[in-house]
């Protein structure tokens, strides 16, 4: 099933939901900092509003102490009515009357706490007095100091700030009242309640250095914090607001929870969505898995498959009838009489036949045979099954083919027949065993009775040996006897292995040096390349592993192939010399001289081995000889296969043939 179009929508739909998500949470977002901005407002203006507070007290506290200078009293009147003003102003600790000088002419302190200037006196803040009232005559209304921390002695004490008012009289200054402002007081007594019930209030300098706090700290997230400027007459003091109030909730207000309450909805509809929509894919994936499962068993068929409607126009083929004509399923579908791959010969007769199946003569259920061409024009037998198509409701709309490509019975058939010809060959073969069953047996007494003359010759020959007139001939005809003896005794080996060979006896192995075997197969080799006129060329070093072999078998082997080899070449002109050599070679099987195979090649320049005769090469009985009995390279091969190697062949390059074989050799 295509999973591309369930993979895109399923993107499609998390990307709807990552949007609503992303819309709600960017809502309550700006909702909760839209919230935050009308918490740092209202403290803005809670900062504002105290600095106005201040601001109006102090000037009607300017005011106050201006009613202290509207008459002419003496100290002790005017002590008595400063300690009045003083009960009445909280924010005041002490009240000076100062002369033009700015000597003291009376004071008054605060009865609500002990004099702050009593321990250590008051020369400390006077040059801030002197400021301020300084300012106060220049301006000719009130100056302010800069503020002085005052000790109380106790690890405690207060910021005070020095106020000054000139005391003109008929136009002449007569003197100067200086009022003492607490600022912890201040905060205390004249910002309004309602900004210090749940804010801490506080004065600093401007470089923020608080002076004075009111109000108690309150651990929470989020600190709003506002700073307005209180300017006064030679000085200036930065009142701060600190408001502890919680940051704004998930749902900040009713708007955002209204909102949130509409995502949620849209988020519970998209949800249903999503279950509808998982149902659907859930039938859909069962159709589709159903469909998929019927058209996997179509696809899977080794039947073709056919229908055609009432008319005879094909409207289904399945890909095994497809593959089996060589048509694409587009080149037949809708194709009426005559199909594509009907042979054009046979046109009419199936025409016939198809207008007889239209007419409703059902065809036979055991099915009939055709003959069909494939898009190549190649022929081909089928079996033809042909049923009425049925719909759900009963009524027929065509006709349905089921056909059997039976080629490869026929093939099978072919092969069957092949098999009884391989069987009667096998019994020839036997046959032959017998027979060279027999002969070694027979021979064995005649080469046993040559080896008996040959030795009793040269037991003569060495008795006459001391006679210096016979000595030559003696020893040449000792030479010859002695090769006689061995070539004897050579065929006795050789049929003594063929023996055991056809009767698969357990062949003795032994372990011998590749240079060995070659070497005792090279004299016959090199007498019949003297005949012909070939040159032999070795490749055999003497420090190659020894391999483990039945000797005169293998031998055997080695002076077959190289027999065939010259065979080949014999008819290839004298007047090209480089064309008639025979190549021996001998090698480790793989690149490094540890293989534990070596391979043997015999390698001839003659015109080398057509396909046709090389698909047959080994097939006992054939051969290209006109004397030859097809027998020797399915024997070598046989010998070659009982010690665990491969007999194999391929081409020479420029021209010519390789025979290779493989024996295992012996491991150090």
């Amino acid at each position: 099933m295509n999973t591309a179009p369930v993979t895109r929508r399923w993107f499609l739909w998390g990307w709807l939901v990552l949007l609503v998500f992303l819309m709600l949470g960017t809502l309550i977002w700006l909702a909760g900092r839209y919230e935050v901005s009308q918490v740092q407002a209202q403290v803005e203006r809670d900062a504002a509003d105290g600095v106005s507070d201040i601001r109006a007290a102090f000037q009607r506290n300017v005011q106050t102490l201006q009613s202290l200078l509207s008459e002419a009293r003496g100290p002790a009147v005017w002590a008595q009515e400063a300690h009045e003003v003083l009960r009445q102003h909280r924010e005041w600790v002490r009240l000076e009357w100062r002369d033009d000088e700015l000597r003291l002419m009376a004071s008054a302190d605060s009865p609500f706490r002990q004099p702050v200037f009593a321990r250590f006196g008051r020369d400390n803040a006077l040059p801030e007095v002197n400021a301020a009232c300084a300012l106060a005559k220049r301006q000719s209304g009130p100056g302010y100091s800069h503020s002085i921390y005052v000790s109380s002695g106790d690890g405690l004490g207060l910021e005070i700030m020095e106020v000054c008012l000139p005391w003109v009289t008929d136009g002449e200054l007569s003197g100067f009242l200086v009022a003492s402002y607490a600022l912890p007081e201040v905060l205390s007594n004249l910002v309004g309640p309602h900004l210090t019930r749940s804010q801490q209030v506080s004065f600093t300098e401007p470089d923020g250095t608080r002076l004075a706090i009111h109000g108690q700290a309150r651990r929470s997230k989020r600190v709003f914090t506002a700073q307005q400027l209180l300017d006064l007459p030679g000085y200036t003091l930065v009142l701060r607001v600190d408001s502890w109030r919680a940051a704004p909730d998930f749902f900040p207000n009713v708007l955002t929870a209204l909102v949130t309450a509409l995502a949620i909805a849209l988020a519970t509809v998209l949800y249903l969505l999503a279950r509808d929509m998982r149902r659907r894919q859930r039938v859909e994936h069962d159709l589709a898995d159903a469909l998929a499962f019927r058209k996997a068993m179509e696809d899977s068929l080794v039947t073709g498959l056919r229908a055609r409607d009432l008319n005879g126009q094909i409207t289904y083929v399945n890909p095994a009838f497809c593959e089996m004509v060589g048509f694409q399923p587009q080149e037949l579908l809708g194709h009426g009489i005559p199909a594509p791959y009907w042979p054009p010969e046979m046109f009419a007769e199936y025409g016939q036949r198809q207008a007889l199946r239209l007419a409703g003569n059902a065809p036979p259920r055991e099915g009939i045979e055709s003959v069909f061409m494939r898009k190549s024009g190649e022929r081909f037998p089928v079996l033809i099954f042909e049923a009425p198509l049925i719909n759900a409701q009963g009524q027929q709309t065509g006709w349905m083919s089921a056909m059997l490509d039976v080629s490869e019975q026929r093939r099978v058939e072919e092969l069957s027949r092949a098999s009884q010809e391989r069987l009667q060959a096998t019994a020839r073969l036997a046959t032959v065993g017998e027979m060279a069953s027999l002969l070694s047996h027979e021979l064995n007494q005649p080469l046993a009775a040559i080896s008996s003359y040959a030795t009793g010759t040269l037991n003569l020959l060495s008795q006459h040996a001391a006679d210096p007139s016979a000595q030559d001939l003696a020893s040449s005809l000792g030479g010859a006897i002695q090769r006689i003896a061995q070539q004897a005794e050579r065929a006795g080996q050789v049929i003594k292995s063929v023996h055991d060979f056809v009767r698969r006896r357990e062949q003795a192995r032994e372990a011998v040096k590749p240079h060995v075997l070659v070497g005792n197969v090279l004299p016959l080799v090199h007498l019949q390349a003297r005949k012909l006129g070939i040159r032999v060329s070795l490749h055999c070093p003497q420090d190659l592993p020894a391999v483990v072999c039945d000797r005169t078998m293998v031998e055997q082997v080695l002076l077959n192939l190289a027999r065939n080899a010259m065979q080949a070449m014999s008819e290839i002109p004298a007047s090209l010399p480089t064309r008639r050599e025979l190549t021996l070679t001998v090698k480790p099987a793989a690149s490094n001289a540890a293989s534990s195979w070596l391979v043997f090649e015999v390698a001839d320049l003659g015109p080398g081995i057509s396909q046709s005769v090389a698909a047959q090469l080994f097939t006992p009985f054939f051969t290209t000889k006109e004397e030859g009995m097809g027998l020797g390279l399915s024997l070598c091969r046989t010998v070659i296969e009982q010690h665990g190697g491969y007999l194999g062949h391929q081409a020479n390059h420029p021209c010519g043939t390789v025979f290779s074989f493989t024996l295992p050799a012996q491991m150090a």
